[in-house]
C-alpha cells in the first residue's frame, strides 16, 4: 500500500491530468504500476522520470537508500507494467539498461536532473536505470468491439514479443560474437532486456491460456459441441507450449544466454509451435466469437426481450 504522502500525490495526479502541486510542483512525473513480486497485487508509485526520445527514463534512487526500491524488485519479477503520463495511460515492458549503456543513460538523466548523481554517492549500490518505451504515436489503433476482437489483439502483441526477441536476441549474439579482448562485450548488451522480453511474454502467454482452458474454452464447448475436437486439441497444444516456455526459462535463468546455439533452438522451437497455434486458433475460433460483445455486457444490462 502507498503511503498516505504517496496515495495523495497519486490522487491529485490523476485528478489534474499528471499536475500536481506542493513539493512536485513543475517536476516531471508519471505513475509507475507494478505488480508485487510476492503478492500478485498492483503497486502504484509517483516517480521521477527523464524523457530521452520515443522512451522515458525512471532510477531507482530510493533516495540514496542502501536497496533498491520495491518497485523495481516488483518488474524484475514482472516486467510488464502500466504507466500513467499526464492524461496518457498505457502498458510497456520495463527494461533496466546495464553495461554501457547504463552509464549512457544515466549519464542523460544526471544531465537534466542533477540530483540523481547525489542519490548515486549516497548509495552503496548501482543505481537501476529502467527505460519505459512510449507507445508509437503512428501505430493504428485497432477497435475492440467483439470477443474476436480482443483474441486478435492479444495474438497480435504475442507474435511482436516474439519478433522483438529474436531480432534482440541475434544483436547480442552478434555483439559478442564481434568482441576481441578481455572484459564484457560492448553494447548493446542485450542479456538482462532479453530476459525481461521473454519474461513479460511467458506470462502473458501463460495468462492467456489459462484464461482460454478456465473460461473461453468450456463456455465455447458448451454451444458448440460438435467441435470438441477442436477444443481438445487446444487444450493438447497449449500443455505443449507450457513445456517449450519452461525450457526456456530455465535456459534464462543461467548465465546471461550462455549457450547461443541452445538458445536459438529452443526460441525457434516455440516460435514455430506458438505460430502455428495461433493459426490454427484464429481459423477454427474466431468465427464463433465475432458476435461476442467486448468489454463484456454487464448481467442486467444486456436487451430485454
Amino acid at each position: 500500500m502507498p503511503s498516505a504522502f504517496q496515495q495523495s500525490v497519486i490522487d491529485e495526479f490523476r485528478a489534474n491530468a499528471g499536475q500536481v502541486g506542493g513539493p512536485f510542483a513543475g517536476s516531471d512525473l508519471l505513475l509507475l504500476t507494478t505488480t508485487g513480486a510476492r503478492t500478485g497485487r498492483p503497486h502504484t508509485t509517483p516517480l521521477g522520470h527523464v524523457r530521452d526520445g520515443e522512451r522515458l527514463l525512471v532510477v531507482g534512487s530510493n533516495l540514496g537508500a542502501p536497496h533498491h526500491p520495491d518497485w523495481y524488485h516488483n518488474l524484475l519479477a514482472h516486467p510488464a507494467v502500466r504507466v500513467e503520463l499526464g492524461g496518457q495511460e498505457f502498458e510497456t515492458i520495463a527494461v533496466p539498461a546495464e553495461g554501457a549503456r547504463r552509464e549512457e543513460l544515466f549519464a542523460r538523466v544526471v544531465a537534466e536532473a542533477p540530483g540523481y548523481a547525489e542519490y548515486q554517492v549516497a548509495a552503496d549500490r548501482v543505481l537501476p536505470v529502467v527505460v519505459l518505451q512510449l507507445p508509437d504515436p503512428q501505430a493504428a489503433v485497432r477497435e475492440i468491439t467483439s470477443l474476436a476482437d480482443k483474441l486478435v489483439e492479444v495474438h497480435t502483441w504475442l507474435r511482436g514479443q516474439l519478433t522483438q526477441v529474436r531480432a534482440e536476441t541475434e544483436a547480442h549474439f552478434a555483439a559478442r560474437a564481434a568482441h576481441r579482448g578481455a572484459g564484457a562485450p560492448p553494447a548493446p548488451g542485450l542479456g538482462l532486456q532479453i530476459r525481461q522480453r521473454c519474461l513479460a511474454f511467458c506470462q502473458a502467454l501463460e495468462f492467456h491460456h489459462t484464461s482460454e482452458d478456465g473460461h473461453v474454452l468450456p463456455v465455447m464447448e458448451g454451444y458448440h459441441p460438435h467441435l470438441r475436437p477442436v477444443f481438445d486439441r487446444l487444450r493438447e497444444e497449449h500443455r505443449s507450449i507450457a513445456a517449450v516456455q519452461s525450457a526456456l526459462a530455465a535456459l534464462l535463468a543461467g548465465a546471461a544466454i550462455a549457450e547461443p546455439d541452445r538458445f536459438r533452438t529452443e526460441l525457434a522451437s516455440m516460435t514455430e509451435q506458438l505460430t502455428a497455434h495461433l493459426d490454427y486458433e484464429e481459423a477454427e475460433i474466431l468465427p464463433l466469437l465475432a458476435d461476442v460483445p467486448w468489454p463484456p455486457v454487464p448481467l442486467g444490462l444486456s436487451s430485454s426481450g
